[in-house]
């Protein structure tokens, strides 16, 4: 049954979505807008030449924000409301940064260099899989960080201090954000739904996909991946169809990579860029990496990763969001409630 499920996810994907297809959060019938959630009026009103926003940016003692969204994402409202309708927050981002939000479904013509394009296209260009992708750029216009997904209000709150005060520090983010005094956790590294057991060796190849979660000890939302979201029957499922390893990010236990080299889960987590906890790092059988989530998913979405991979959806229909609302649909079609925020 899985199969022919997942069989006839991708036969619905060989066909492309029309331009205007409905965002993943378009639940409420009748409106105009579906899921539409109304932006900080402090936000740039930018004729989208994002050089000039530069420009007018470091003209006024600030830097760009580029703001990847969709509407009716969940996840996106949570940014605005959560984060920017916490004042501290709001103030230092509105006194430090322009803002342009960029539609990832969205028409409006933009440029940046030699690039003249529409929304949706330059969302393609820089595979913006998660909304809210945000992109950080200094004066000299390059984009010194990006983060793919929601960060709740203490991480963003850090995300905007690293741009701010230590980017140009030759410091790498996640070295930055470790420095965060940790929420409290159950201070645990999970091994439980592991398949796969130390000493690691990556480089055999694989009958399956292989799943790699970098946690670390002190992690609120590791805790509540492992205690909740991956005991779900549906996560279940779908943990059947992995090889899985759980890797303490900040360790220097010995493995072996992929490519046959031997060295530090540490040392590696740094050359990947793992910069959040959990980060959700996908291998196809040779060992290649596919896919990642590094930021905050609920089931539905790290569900959704997971059948994305090892239906080999990611083969024929490169979007993630496209993919999402089909699968949303189709489940309920079959009687399945989706709430994308349990």
């Amino acid at each position: 049954m899985k199969n022919v499920v997942n069989l006839f996810i991708l036969l619905l994907l060989s066909v492309s979505l029309p331009a205007g297809a409905k965002s993943e959060g378009s639940l409420s019938a009748g409106m105009v807008n579906p899921g539409h959630e109304e932006q900080p009026a402090w936000f740039k009103n930018s004729f989208l030449d994002l050089d000039e926003d530069i420009k007018e940016a470091q003209a006024s003692g600030k830097r760009l924000l580029v703001f990847f969204y969709q509407d009716g994402c969940p996840y996106c409202k949570k940014l605005l409301q959560d984060n920017f309708g916490q004042r501290d927050i709001a103030d230092k981002t509105r006194n430090n940064f322009d803002v342009v939000a960029l539609n990832i479904w969205g028409d409006r013509e933009l440029s940046f260099g030699d690039i003249e394009t529409t929304e949706k296209d330059f969302a393609a260009r820089l595979k913006v899989m998660y909304t809210p992708t945000l992109i950080f750029f200094n004066e000299e216009g390059k984009a010194v960080l990006r983060t793919n997904g929601y960060y709740y209000p203490a991480k963003f709150n850090v995300a905007l201090d690293y741009v701010l005060e230590r980017h140009d520090k030759k410091e790498k983010f996640r070295s930055y954000l470790s420095r965060l005094a940790p929420a409290k956790s159950q201070g645990k590294i999970y091994k439980e739904v592991e398949t796969l057991t130390a000493p690691y060796d990556f480089s055999q190849r694989s009958a399956k996909y292989r799943l790699i979660m970098f946690e670390q000890k002190q992690c609120v939302e590791c805790d509540e991946l492992h205690n909740d979201i991956l005991k779900r029957k549906a996560s279940i499922q779908q943990l059947k169809k992995y090889d899985v390893a759980v890797l303490d990010m900040w360790s220097e236990d010995k493995i072996t990579r992929p490519n046959g080299k031997k060295t530090s889960i540490k040392k590696w987590a740094q050359e990947l860029n793992i910069q959040y906890a959990p980060s959700m790092v996908y291998f196809d059988p040779a060992g290649k990496e596919v896919f990642r989530s590094d930021a905050y998913l609920k089931a539905f979405h790290i569900q959704s990763v997971m059948d994305y991979i090892s239906s080999e959806a990611y083969k024929t229909e490169a979007n993630f969001q496209r993919y999402i609302e089909v699968r949303a649909d189709y489940l309920r079609k079959q009687g399945v409630e989706i709430d994308l925020m349990k």
